[in-house]
């Protein structure tokens, strides 16, 4: 009898996991029906390079950004005659690590070349017409003590944007804290504000990053929770792309505030850096950063896509979003930075379908 039972547990055991795991796998982003025009993204690092992308290719969809250590769309294109994967990792990062003479002011990104392709792959309709920005609210980030992204690289993004037409007014450029390459927050518990080191989330006081983000983009917003109340949802991200040269996870997150499931509320979306997606820190990046508190009092349901790590095919092993090429196997032509772009595309969709209607019922404005 005692055999009989142990087998009957460890049956159910196994029963009971197999379950789990296919439910976390087949969980569907869910349609809640969310407002179309108050969409909004933003990201660190490599996340920030993406938003950048995203914000100019999908403009039509957007209202805003924030680039926390991130360089002008296209970066990796800037100097055409260097190929992207090595301007990715000099122009768009420290242009005079290795230079033995004083730093040229040409060894950066071109922000004016940049912004003259950007009006050329508008025209062409591989980019949203890049109109659309000039009415967007920009929140740009550098840290004083970031050896890893120069703020020198983030004055061309303001630069960029510049050349297109958005006003000062429009931007907000903060790069006068003594911060690291990190996300910075307002918990003590968090790595130092000057460091650089993973998981690459500091504690600058009185500095809540997340927040001054969103009242930014936004507006006036209402003071952050200490006490989310929300549903923080994991997703089945794979139905959303098909080729693995993506580099994109299988599982996805949604936050979505106490109320966003019966009445319509705003998009945000928070790219996290190389080095920081679920199958390196887990869920550190997505409850720690300060969104989930933000966007609980001011209804915005936030989507955290995410990237993992691969050493081969695609060559990604630090699991950064795609700013140089890596997604099409650096096969010309490159798309990273179009509307075309593998991991854009899949974004895109998620936001859709956050958009979109619940099966049955009717599209609420």
């Amino acid at each position: 009898m005692k055999n009989t039972l142990t087998t009957v547990s460890f049956v159910l055991a196994l029963t009971w996991l197999f379950s789990a795991k296919v439910t976390a796998d087949e969980t569907k982003l869910p349609a809640l029906n969310a407002l179309p025009e108050q969409s909004a993204i933003s990201g660190l690092s490599s996340g920030g390079f993406m938003a950048a992308q995203f914000h100019v290719a999908y403009s039509n969809d957007l209202i805003g950004a924030g680039i926390i250590a991130g360089g002008p769309w296209n970066c990796a294109g800037s100097h055409p005659e260097v190929p992207p994967a090595i301007n990715a990792v000099s122009a768009c990062m420290d242009p005079c690590k290795k230079s033995q003479t004083e730093c040229s002011e040409t060894l950066f990104p071109d922000a004016g070349y940049l912004a003259e392709l950007a009006k050329l792959k508008a025209q062409s309709g591989e980019i949203d017409p890049v109109e659309n920005l000039k009415s967007d609210r920009l929140y740009i980030f550098s840290g004083e003590n970031d050896k890893i992204v120069l703020t020198g690289v983030t004055d061309k993004t303001v630069e960029f944007y510049h050349q297109l037409g958005v006003s000062d007014d429009h931007i907000l450029y903060e790069h006068n804290v003594n911060a690291g390459h990190a996300f910075i927050t307002t918990d003590p518990t968090d790595s130092q504000c000057s460091d650089t080191a993973p998981p690459y989330i500091n504690y600058c006081k009185g500095f809540p990053l997340a927040q001054r983000i969103f009242q930014q983009i936004y507006g006036k917003v209402q003071p952050a929770t200490s006490q989310p109340a929300g549903e923080l949802l994991e997703f089945n991200q794979a139905a959303f792309f098909s080729d693995p040269l993506t580099s994109m996870d299988k599982h996805g997150y949604v936050y979505i505030p106490k109320g966003c499931r019966s009445h319509p509320c705003r998009v945000h979306i928070a790219l996290h850096g190389c080095t920081q997606g679920i199958s390196e820190i887990g869920t550190t990046y997505i409850r720690e950063t300060g969104y989930l508190e933000i966007a609980e009092t001011n209804e915005t349901i936030v989507l955290f896509p995410q990237i993992r790590a691969s050493k081969t095919n695609p060559v990604n092993p630090k699991g950064c979003w795609d700013f140089w090429g890596y997604s099409t196997n650096f096969l010309p032509p490159l798309n990273y930075y179009l509307k075309s772009a593998p991991q854009m595309v899949a974004i895109k969709k998620m936001l859709d379908r956050l958009i979109s209607a619940p099966a049955g019922q009717a599209k609420k404005i």
